[in-house]
């Protein structure tokens, strides 16, 4: 048995196994906002909201997020969340999921 926690600010992998990774997304100044969008190129990202609220960016759509539900965003899909402080999101992408196959835009 394995027990994984995250109780800072930010983004962290929690887990990786045989191909997909999990992780957990916290408030941060990176998801306080809709700055800018990313899309990763070779693989799915799901979204899970677990506690607070967030708005999920999909390109020209806008996603209020409901506890417990997944939201998939597919490869190639201009995205980005934005959450409250007391925000608790499960993210689960490929493992392989990098800086070299995501592409980020930001916005003035």
């Amino acid at each position: 048995m394995e027990i994984f926690e995250f109780n800072e600010q930010g983004f962290k992998v929690l887990m990786q196994f045989e191909g997909w990774k999990i992780g957990m997304l916290r408030y941060c100044e990176r998801f306080s906002a809709h700055n800018g969008d990313e899309r990763h190129l070779e693989t799915d990202e799901a979204f899970v909201l677990l506690e607070g609220s967030a708005v999920l960016y999909e390109e020209e759509k806008e996603y209020v997020m409901e506890k417990c539900k997944v939201y998939n965003i597919k490869k190639g899909m201009w995205h980005h969340i934005v959450v409250s402080p007391d925000a608790y999101v499960v993210v689960i992408e490929n493992s392989n999921t990098s800086a070299e196959n995501t592409e980020r835009k930001c916005y003035p």
